[in-house]
């Protein structure tokens, strides 16, 4: 995984017209502006009642469903990784995501299926789902968010194998385009003895089918 593909956001550089914002730049004014423009453009008046407030609460919002481009990887895990004598198979399944499609900036939503087996160290719980959403909150395309998960687990903990399977409801295809009411894509990524393996892959995907017990 290359540098970019982690730390997008954590050292930007001033290039407002490629679109990289500084952190001294007011970006929340940009997107102010940027959001009246397109009200004006799709026929609507920025200073009607309902949307004189838009362009704030816009700017707002993205602040938290793009926060993955600010967020340093390395202080994410924390030095949350243990030395356990465990070499089995860690696997944390459902987790929640939500991300913004690149091409047409409309939400993706589902799950993601994270599995490990370690080499010398462990990962502390909370961080897998921190991993996960790290990268949601970009804008993004489901095959590469799975790649990045995989691949950044991967370089932090040097395990035996790394598995990420990723379920996503995708809104440009349900509000536009072919206009499918319940289309799922289903993304992987393999690295490893998951890879290599395919008793460890199979033992992997069947945990996947087995059904979520109730919560503890």
């Amino acid at each position: 995984m290359t540098n970019s593909d982690k730390n997008v956001g954590v050292n930007i550089e001033v290039d407002v017209d490629n679109g990289r914002f500084s952190p001294d730049t007011n970006r929340h004014q940009i997107i102010e502006d940027a959001v009246r423009t397109i009200l004006q453009a799709v026929g609507e008046s920025p200073t009607r009642e309902g949307l004189e407030r838009t362009p704030h609460r816009v700017a707002k919002m993205y602040d938290e469903i793009l926060a993955g481009y600010n967020i340093d990887p390395i202080a994410l895990v924390n030095d949350a990784l243990f030395d356990v004598e465990y070499d089995e198979m860690i696997i944390v399944k459902d987790i929640e995501y939500f991300s913004l499609c690149e091409h047409h900036m409309l939400p993706f939503y589902g799950r993601a299926h994270v599995a490990y087996i370690p080499g010398e160290k462990i990962i502390g719980l909370s961080k897998i789902p921190r991993i996960v959403d790290m990268f949601a909150r970009r804008l993004q395309v489901q095959e590469r968010m799975t790649r990045q998960i995989a691949e950044l687990i991967d370089e932090i903990l040097r395990p035996q194998g790394v598995a990420v399977v990723v379920e996503g409801a995708h809104m440009c295809s349900m509000m536009r385009g072919v206009k499918k009411e319940h289309p799922r894509m289903v993304t992987s990524t393999m690295l490893g003895s998951f890879k290599t393996n395919p008793m460890t892959r199979n033992e992997f995907m069947d945990h996947l089918r087995r059904p979520t017990g109730p919560t503890l």
